[in-house]
């Protein structure tokens, strides 16, 4: 099944770097046509594909842990966070004077995340800690935007602060990819190197450890690592809903329940549908362009609307 969707994920990036006002940039010949391909094109496709495959894993590690099907990467509180940050960044005036400040003041807010969360998973209770601790984040945070929101004196911050937080990769260059890449990469590595763990720990931590794994530290890890690539992807792209909540599902018919097995296939999954969701709000015909986490929502909202209907028949039947 990887296979398939390797190929189906080369096939889609391939795509994107293809789709837009100028089909096919590299067919020109010109200095122009290969600038829009490396300059353009590129990163965006790429920031897609390590986006979307970061939120795919991260909904699956989510998913497995909390023994949750509706739990995704928003639910710990490090998207909430980051978007808090750059909001600091309109208001203080610092997005405008430096274009590298949002992915940087939105890596720091998810940086303080992390920590609080790990804190929380340090001398708590597990699982417990990390969705109060979560839940706690996510709303001082967005009581936060709100405020600042209202005490701007810019007129325009609020269309613009709304826009990023609405989710897109436009207009994103090399320097983004090369400030988010390697925290997402560092933190798939630390999340795929304890995934073998998964599967003990989604039968409860008392299981977990008779099986011989150490609960705090295995914890301590998955937020370490879900915290950089929830936090890498929301500084560069804004939030982008629905991506973690949606892989794991549509790929556990193929390849069951155990968690360690939908880790790889759900980061291939998201990464299919973000760059399959870029692709689609470029050719829509609209005035301007759809921003990418609104389109994300539109096609999730009714998927988790069918997810709590199926858990909730579930219930019904036991």
């Amino acid at each position: 099944m990887n296979r398939w969707l390797l190929l189906l994920v080369a096939a889609l990036f391939l795509l994107s770097l293809a789709v837009g006002p100028a089909w096919w940039p590299w067919r020109l010949g010109t200095e122009v046509g290969w600038a829009i391909v490396w300059e353009l094109r590129l990163p965006r496709a790429t920031l897609g594909l390590l986006i979307g495959g970061v939120l795919g894993l991260s909904g699956a590690v989510l998913q497995g842990w909390l023994r949750n099907p509706l739990a995704e990467p928003g639910v710990i509180g490090v998207s909430a966070c980051a978007g808090f940050a750059a909001v600091c960044a309109f208001y203080s005036g610092l997005a405008a004077a430096f274009a590298l400040a949002l992915p940087l003041a939105g890596i720091a807010g998810a940086a303080i995340a992390v920590a609080l969360l790990m804190g929380a998973v340090r001398s708590g209770t597990g699982t417990v800690s990390l969705l109060l601790m979560g839940v706690a984040i996510n709303a001082i945070a967005a009581a936060l935007i709100s405020l600042v929101l209202a005490l701007s004196p810019n007129p325009f911050a609020y269309q613009e602060i709304s826009l990023w937080l609405a989710g897109s990769i436009v207009d994103r260059d090399l320097r983004h990819l090369a400030i988010a890449a390697p925290f997402m990469v560092v933190g798939a590595v630390i999340v795929l190197g304890v995934g073998r763990w998964l599967d003990a720990l989604s039968l409860g931590e008392d299981t977990a450890r008779s099986l011989g794994a150490d609960t705090k530290s295995l914890g301590l890890r998955l937020t370490l690592g879900v915290g950089l690539m929830v936090g890498a992807a929301t500084s560069v792209a804004g939030v982008i809903g629905f991506v973690g909540l949606i892989a794991p599902h549509l790929i556990r018919a193929r390849v069951g329940f155990r968690p360690g097995a939908t880790l790889v296939p759900s980061m291939l999954v998201g990464a299919a549908l973000v760059l399959g969701a870029d692709i689609a709000v470029r050719l829509l015909p609209t005035a301007s362009e759809l921003q990418l986490g609104v389109f994300t929502s539109l096609v999730g909202a009714p998927f988790l609307v069918r997810a709590v209907r199926k858990a909730h028949a579930a219930w019904l039947a036991t």
